[in-house]
């Protein structure tokens, strides 16, 4: 992140103590916020071309799958009733969120990503952390993990919500700049830059991938266990 406000923000966060880098613990987990086609595709009112993110966070999880790291995938998803109502107050702000239906192509995971049907989590959310209102701080902790990586979009919006969430609920954060996207570069930079001064890691994709790499399955008692039978 250096370089991208000048020397003086740099400095100034820097001697106000913000930027130390977090822990890395051995047992993280993958949650990937809202790669739906609705944010992937820029066919979608929501959405831009997210080739590269989905490419990149395809990478991650694979390499993360020989050391049983769990992957937990995000998509918002809203009731018909919920789209055309005045229920939910993000749509009075951000009207173009309705298109994002339950059980239309627009909430459904990229199919580009590699996602394990009866094995990995998804969880539907209606803002903009997946903690919120979802049941992911519990699972993290149920699963043993100590660490969360932040993939998804928007760097901006979702993924920013979700790492701060993450850190408040007591998880270390990384953020592999690869793995992340948005609609626009300056809102997501700026995103970016907060989420390295405040909240947590952002890291280029080879050290996550070198991370996740160099776990061992036995980390995990249940997946050691399950590598034994």
């Amino acid at each position: 992140m250096t370089g991208l406000y000048g020397a003086g923000t740099e400095d100034t966060y820097a001697q106000a103590g913000f930027g130390a880098p977090v822990r890395r613990g051995s047992r993280p987990a993958i949650v990937v916020v809202d790669l739906t086609r609705g944010f992937t595709e820029d066919a979608y009112p929501p959405g831009a071309d997210l080739t590269d993110v989905v490419a990149a966070t395809t990478r991650l999880i694979e390499a993360g799958r020989p050391a049983e790291v769990p992957v937990i995938f995000t998509a918002i998803a809203y009731t018909e009733a919920e789209s055309r109502g005045d229920s939910i107050a993000w749509l009075h702000k951000a009207p173009g969120m309705r298109a994002m239906v339950e059980g239309s192509d627009a909430v459904a995971i990229d199919p580009r990503l590699p996602l394990r049907h009866g094995h990995d989590l998804l969880l539907i959310k209606k803002g903009a952390s997946a903690f919120f209102g979802t049941h992911l701080a519990a699972t993290l902790t149920a699963l043993g993990c100590d660490t969360v990586v932040v993939c998804g979009a928007t760097t901006s919006g979702c993924v920013r919500a979700t790492a701060v969430d993450a850190v408040q609920s007591g998880f270390p954060v990384l953020v592999p700049r690869a793995c992340v996207g948005d609609r626009a570069d300056g809102p997501a930079q700026a995103a970016l830059f907060d989420i390295q001064a405040k909240y947590g890691d952002v890291i280029g994709l080879d050290d996550a991938l070198t991370y996740l790499s160099s776990l061992s399955a036995a980390t995990d008692p249940r997946a050691a266990r399950r590598a034994r039978s």
